[in-house]
């Protein structure tokens, strides 16, 4: 079925199912073809990149936040639809945020950027060897802050290459971590995190020099702190990274899904699906299309 057809399909599903007016079936008509035409391939095989890369271009335009709203709005019922009526497996909507109205989409740091921000530490100091290691870790599996800076000895296997993280709604979920971020990782434990306890008993993974494990505030300064080192002057929060985890995945052609369950999101992330992927395909997808894996 072309894009035009399958358009045209999901006006009548929505005029049946929930009687709308002639002007709202017209405005999402309008939205879906708009976006049509800025593809070049069809509608159905759009990706999460190319919506991205579609409302970036609105708002370079100078289109406002309101339009770029109702436009995804669309896009979403679209391809819930689509997902419905198995023309795609995936949602590529999914992980794009609503912009909030009147402000201008949130910006994510390139690639580029995680490299500067990354560098920012003096590994050479017990302290910035442990921000390093964090850094690193933080951008290669896509934690929360709040899931990093309560990692426990226990939850991280080096063997293995992969974390246990219990996320929100004490689901369980396997991330993986990456060479170069593992290298870090076990340089700041042999080295520099046990002369930050100086032999005191603690099971965290990131300490204090005062043998307590990180906070979140406390670490929050930190990202802010090596941003500015590195001149990086993009509006920052404490997703930062987790969301350039998730875009530089997808950027580099990772499955939806598969970010979807490394992210530990509410949707897919039940124990029945854990359980259906092995340890080490994840490992194989996080080197395949993590920029750092």
């Amino acid at each position: 079925m072309s894009s035009k057809a399958l358009i045209e399909s999901f006006i009548d599903a929505l005029w049946v199912e929930n009687g709308l007016s002639k002007n709202t079936l017209s405005a999402y008509g309008s939205d879906l073809s708009i976006f049509n035409k800025s593809l070049k391939k069809p509608i159905e095989q759009a990706s999460n990149n190319d919506i991205r890369h579609f409302l970036n271009q609105r708002y370079e335009q100078g289109i406002s936040a309101r339009s770029t709203a109702r436009i995804l709005s669309s896009l979403r019922r679209f391809y819930t639809y689509l997902l419905r009526e198995k023309w795609v497996n995936t949602d590529p909507t999914a992980l794009i945020d609503q912009p909030h109205i009147g402000r201008p989409l949130p910006e994510t740091l390139s690639e580029n950027d995680i490299e500067l921000l990354l560098n920012a530490p003096e590994t050479s100091s017990i302290l910035g060897a442990r921000d390093k290691a964090m850094l690193e870790m933080l951008y290669a599996t896509g934690l929360r802050v709040s899931e990093l800076v309560n990692l426990t000895t226990e939850q991280v296997n080096l063997r293995m290459g992969v974390l246990r993280i219990t996320g929100k709604g004490n689901k369980e979920r396997l991330v993986p971590i990456g060479e170069v971020a593992i290298s870090y990782l076990e340089d700041y434990m042999q080295h520099s995190r046990h002369s930050l306890l100086s032999a005191r008993p603690c099971n965290a993974i990131f300490v204090t020099n005062r043998a307590t494990g990180m906070t979140r505030q406390a670490f929050w300064h930190i990202i802010k702190r090596y941003a500015k080192k590195a001149d990086i002057n993009k509006k920052l929060s404490p997703h930062t990274l987790r969301h350039a985890f998730a875009t530089h995945l997808l950027n580099h052609g990772a499955d939806l899904r598969v970010v979807q369950l490394l992210l530990g999101h509410s949707d897919l992330s039940t124990t029945q699906i854990y359980t259906h992927v092995a340890t080490e395909r994840l490992k194989e997808l996080h080197t395949k299309y993590h920029p750092r894996g």
